[in-house]
C-alpha cells in the first residue's frame, strides 16, 4: 500500500478536481484498545504482520525494538504506549499490525505497532472536527476528530476517529535514539 501523488495536469477540469481534493482527506484507520484511530494515508508505505520484535537497551518504553523488515532495519514504536493508553488489546498479538511509515516521517525507518488495522478511508473535510485538537493547552498530536455516521440496532450515531499527526507524534524520537 504505496501511496503516490501524480502531478495534475493544468487544464479547466483539473482545478475542480484539486479543489474536490482539498475538500476530503485519505486516512489509515486502525485500532489502540477500543479506540478508532487513523492517520494521513500518505505518511504511510506500508502494512505488515506482526513480527517478533527484538528488543533495544536503553530505549524509551515505548521503542518496542527493531525487526527486519525485506533487509532494511526498522524500528517498532508501540503507539500505545506512546499515547499513554493503558487499556487492554480486545485482539491477539497475532491480529497486531505494523504500520510502516513513509520515509519521510522521520531520519530513520520506522513502523508503529497497532493492534489492528481496520481499513482506508476518505472523508469529506465537513466530517473533521479540528476544534476537538485543542483540548490541551500543551503541544498536541491530535489533528482533528473524524466523525461516521453508523447503523446500530437500526439506530444512527457517530462513531469517532482520533485523527494524529504522526510526524509531530514520532518527532522526538531520533533525538532520543
Amino acid at each position: 500500500m504505496t501511496a503516490k501523488v501524480s502531478e495534475p495536469v493544468a487544464t479547466a477540469k483539473t482545478s475542480v478536481t484539486t479543489e474536490k481534493m482539498a475538500d476530503t482527506i485519505q486516512v489509515v484507520e486502525f485500532v489502540l484498545g477500543s479506540e478508532h484511530f487513523a492517520v494521513d494515508l500518505f505518511d504511510v508505505k506500508e502494512v505488515v504482520e506482526y513480527t517478533t520484535i527484538t528488543k533495544l537497551p536503553n530505549v524509551p518504553t515505548y521503542v518496542r525494538g527493531i525487526i527486519d523488515l525485506r533487509g532494511e532495519i526498522t524500528m517498532i514504536v508501540d503507539l500505545k504506549g506512546r499515547l499513554n493508553i493503558t487499556e487492554a488489546s480486545m485482539t491477539s498479538v497475532d491480529a497486531s499490525r505494523i504500520i510502516v511509515l513513509d520515509d519521510k516521517i522521520a531520519k530513520s525507518k520506522i513502523g508503529i505497532l497497532v493492534d489492528d488495522v481496520t481499513s482506508v478511508s476518505t472523508f469529506e473535510n465537513n466530517q473533521v472536527d479540528y476544534t476537538s485538537a485543542s483540548v490541551s493547552k500543551e503541544e498536541t498530536s491530535i489533528i482533528g476528530i473524524i466523525k461516521r455516521k453508523i447503523k446500530v440496532k437500526d439506530k444512527e450515531i457517530n462513531e469517532l476517529i482520533i485523527w494524529v499527526d504522526i510526524k509531530q507524534l514520532l518527532s522526538n524520537i531520533d533525538s532520543t535514539l
